[in-house]
């Protein structure tokens, strides 16, 4: 059976539209800290980071289910943009930006297809599933080795404390808590060295 027009560049339409993520530019650093990463780049840095981190899930996990919630989770920002994670007036209206550009986009694609994405889209923002809290704690984990590689990187740009990421990093204690001592340690290190606030 021929596949269906209509259906096929609904298809097209949406991965022409996903290379836009190229162009939002992120606050973090590449790890060598010449310039600002952007999303697509993180999206796929992240989504390595499970198959390679996979082994430190705290129960049984469907990797590839959070493999492409990491690879989606942040589509919605080719339209939304990139919304600092430390910035709280960008953040009071982030969730309605970011639901308008989930129904727009994922709407490009044939509807069970779409509503299918959409949905692990939204489970990666509600965070309650084994896989969603993975996903969101490797979404945090990766933003730490930046700020660490690039000297407190968006920590000093913004003058951020230890408190602020620790708040931010909280996701990590329950769905990689084997991670944790990871992360406490790193930011011991950085406020040792001066490049986090205590």
């Amino acid at each position: 059976m021929p596949t269906p027009p209509a259906r096929i560049e609904g298809q097209i339409a949406f991965i022409e539209t996903l290379d836009a993520l190229k162009q939002v530019s992120r606050r973090n650093l590449v790890m060598d800290g010449s310039r600002c990463e952007n999303s697509a780049e993180h999206s796929w840095h992240t989504a390595l980071m499970a198959v390679v981190l996979a082994e430190y899930a705290p129960g049984p996990l469907d990797l590839p289910r959070a493999v492409t919630m990491l690879l989606l989770h942040d589509v919605v920002e080719i339209d939304a943009g990139d919304t600092f994670c430390y910035d709280e007036a960008a953040n009071g209206d982030k969730a309605e930006r970011e639901r308008a550009a989930a129904a727009r986009i994922f709407g490009l694609l044939p509807p069970e297809q779409g509503d299918a994405l959409r949905a692990l889209w939204e489970e990666f923002e509600a965070g309650q599933s084994p896989e969603a809290r993975f996903a969101n704690s490797l979404d945090r984990f990766q933003v730490l080795f930046q700020n660490r590689n690039t000297q407190g990187g968006t920590w000093r740009l913004h003058d951020i404390a230890r408190p602020q990421v620790e708040r931010r990093m909280a996701p990590i204690r329950q769905g990689l808590p084997a991670l944790w001592p990871v992360v406490q340690s790193i930011l011991d290190d950085a406020c040792a060295s001066g490049i986090l606030k205590p």
